[in-house]
């Protein structure tokens, strides 16, 4: 950049006056800058500085801004999340109500923070226009889990195999992997049914999704087990933020309904090392996930160099309280 030559004050002009959309949003996927042209499609006042979820949230209950072709905004934004934010870069084409396409490229640093820009392509050849929607509807259901809406297990492991890639390219980053089962899932199954269990499982996977940050990975591996993904997070702080989410999903409902019916989860914890690789991981997850059941489940088994310590939840002074004893009424025993 050459000295005195009014760069910051010529570039705040021109995102102005230019008609491509241009936002910046923090780690924590809160907008921290947007040119007027955002502001305008999105219905972002000057003052604010939302969320991408609240954008999307407030603009699809208003019938305005993105098309969602959804039928839950939940199930469309914790799909949405699974895939944002989780590349260096990312480019699709996203509708908006009234009939304009907008070609979108997000771009992603290290420390999560994202340059979103958007140019208008509504004037351009429509031609090949289906075949794209087509492509992207066909990635992002291979990259899908049908029910929860949340990565499926190709994709997670995808994100898994580029994290062993960036671990070993930076190895100074601290990156956990979690293996998370729910506690005697097949009760829900036996008890209510199968679409309760479903329910069950959509319900829990938006609560986690929800409940960590967008640049975290979590997709659904098979059944009722699930992996999570923690970047830039050690062992310790992986801990901490497990017990939060285990003490989520404990103290919510998420079988609509019926309010009695809680559930606890069983958690496998590793560090991710130079040289792992996605089998590496998952097998010492999985271990350590055994292990947590084998314990008496509802806590947290840490593998680390094929040493496995149990950490009970119950004992963390930061969890909310509530009674773990196996059997009590009202939990899904």
């Amino acid at each position: 950049m050459q000295a005195g030559s009014g760069i910051q004050e010529n570039l705040q002009g021109l995102l102005g006056v230019t008609s491509a959309l241009v936002a910046v949003f923090d780690a924590d996927d809160r907008l921290q800058f947007a040119n007027e042209s955002f502001r305008s499609v999105f219905f972002v006042g000057a003052d604010e500085y939302p969320t991408w979820e609240e954008i999307f949230r407030r603009n699809h209950a208003a019938g305005r801004g993105a098309v969602i072709k959804a039928t839950s905004i939940d199930a469309w934004i914790a799909s949405v999340s699974s895939r944002r934010g989780k590349t260096r870069h990312r480019s699709f084409e996203s509708d908006i109500i009234g009939g304009k396409w907008l070609w979108v490229t997000e771009t992603v640093q290290s420390n999560g923070w994202m340059l979103l820009v958007a140019s208008d392509i509504t004037s351009i050849s429509s031609t090949d226009r289906e075949l794209r929607i087509d492509r992207d509807i066909a990635l992002k259901a291979a990259q899908t889990d049908e029910l929860t809406g949340i990565s499926n297990r190709r994709h997670i492991f995808e994100l898994l195999h580029q994290i062993c890639q960036d671990k070993d390219a930076q190895p100074e980053v601290h990156i956990c992997a979690c293996l998370m089962d729910i506690d005697h899932f097949k009760s829900i199954n036996d008890t209510w049914g199968h679409q309760a269990g479903d329910s069950v499982l959509a319900n829990l996977a938006r609560s986690v999704r929800s409940g960590i940050r967008l640049k975290d990975g979590f997709g659904r591996v098979g059944g009722e087990e699930f992996l999570l993904i923690l970047k830039d997070c050690s062992i310790k702080s992986a801990q901490k933020q497990l017990i939060r989410l285990m003490d989520r999903i404990a103290n919510s409902s998420l079988l609509e309904g019926r309010p009695e019916v809680t559930l606890t989860m069983s958690a496998g914890l590793t560090d991710i090392r130079t040289g792992d690789t996605t089998e590496t991981i998952y097998s010492r997850c999985d271990k350590a996930l055994y292990e947590a059941k084998a314990k008496g489940r509802d806590c947290i088994c840490i593998n680390i160099h094929d040493r496995i310590s149990l950490v009970r939840t119950d004992l963390e002074p930061e969890t909310s309280p509530r009674d773990r004893k196996p059997g009590v009424p009202g939990r899904a025993a």
